[in-house]
């Protein structure tokens, strides 16, 4: 009894020892915290920075609207009185990133599982090598590219649509044409589906080999093996993944205002011509704005900004919810 009490004495002695080295921690560790805390306060003071500098731009136009920022659709910051809304500009936004997303997020997964689990190991390389350049692709080609061949080839693809579902809102009307806020999101979901797909096959190599194992030495198929390890283990990088691809399609410029049309109007008919969204018109519209039509684009842009925001909160909300998967 003596030897086990010395033995649980020298423990605790070892552990309280091993305690106080890691509060005080060498010299290394403690710069490396500080500076880590240092990167993280700065990053928060930048984007306090850009929202105060947003909202002290975008006052005194707000002042000086004479229609209702929130719900109006008109858009002409440049008349005498200037009159301005966000109406339409969020609904573009909105459906035009939901699209996307839609359109995006399946082919985007299902590359990554390829990838990962059903193609052989060169050919997995090869095409991950591909993938992940084809997320590095600046914005302004993904542009010219829907705008120079794409856009010419939607005429088909929206009359098509338009006579098999025009029966359902969104795809009604009775002028579909190339310049609409459909293909603003094929090109939209073209863009975001490296993204999606990189980071999806970077958590799906993450995934602990003895769950894999596991489930096949079990009798599992390749297809319950994914469904019952590996997607369970990735739901939260998922989520993650599509969050970033979200946020991209709504912050994207060039290359929706490249296919974009303007026609002023909110459309439920996405297979028509004209659309707008908050990125798109601040590019269209910048270069001959009047002092208080820039502070009506900074106004529009905070928009973007606080909803940019709390996109991404409620993807860490979803992303905490999974904590155990991670």
């Amino acid at each position: 009894m003596t030897t086990e009490t010395g033995v649980e004495a020298r423990a605790g002695t070892r552990a309280g020892a091993a305690g106080t080295a890691m509060s005080t921690g060498r010299a290394g560790d403690r710069i490396f915290a500080g500076a880590a805390r240092g990167s993280g306060i700065t990053v928060l003071v930048i984007v306090a920075a850009i929202a105060a500098f947003l909202v002290w731009k975008a006052i005194p136009a707000l002042r000086e609207n004479e229609a209702g920022f929130l719900t109006t659709e008109e858009w002409n910051p440049n008349a005498q009185p200037p009159r301005f809304g966000i109406a339409q500009l969020a609904f573009g936004t909105a459906l035009s990133s939901l699209l996307a997303m839609l359109m995006a997020t399946p082919v985007a997964i299902g590359i990554a599982l390829f990838i990962s689990f059903y193609s052989p190991r060169r050919l997995a390389s090869g095409l991950g090598y591909i993938v992940d350049l084809l997320a590095a692709v600046p914005s302004i080609v993904y542009g010219l590219w829907g705008l120079i061949f794409l856009a010419q080839h939607m005429d088909k693809v929206s009359g098509f649509l338009n006579a098999a579902l025009g029966w359902f809102p969104l795809f009604g009307g009775d002028s579909p044409g190339k310049n609409s806020i459909f293909t603003g999101s094929v090109v939209l979901a073209i863009m975001i589906l490296p993204i999606i797909s990189s980071i999806s096959r970077e958590v799906f190599l993450q995934v602990p080999r003895p769950n894999i194992e596991a489930a096949l030495a079990l009798g599992a198929t390749r297809w319950e093996m994914i469904r019952l390890s590996v997607l369970p283990y990735g739901r939260s990088g998922m989520i993650g993944a599509s969050m970033l691809g979200l946020g991209r399609a709504m912050g994207e410029t060039i290359a929706v205002a490249m296919v974009l049309t303007f026609v002023p109007g909110i459309n439920w008919h996405i297979l028509e011509n004209g659309g707008s969204t908050f990125a798109a018109n601040i590019a269209n519209s910048f270069a001959e704005a009047t002092e208080t039509g820039r502070g009506a684009l900074i106004a529009s842009g905070l928009v973007l900004f606080v909803i940019t925001l709390l996109v991404n909160m409620a993807a860490r909300a979803v992303v905490a919810r999974r904590k155990e998967f991670v």
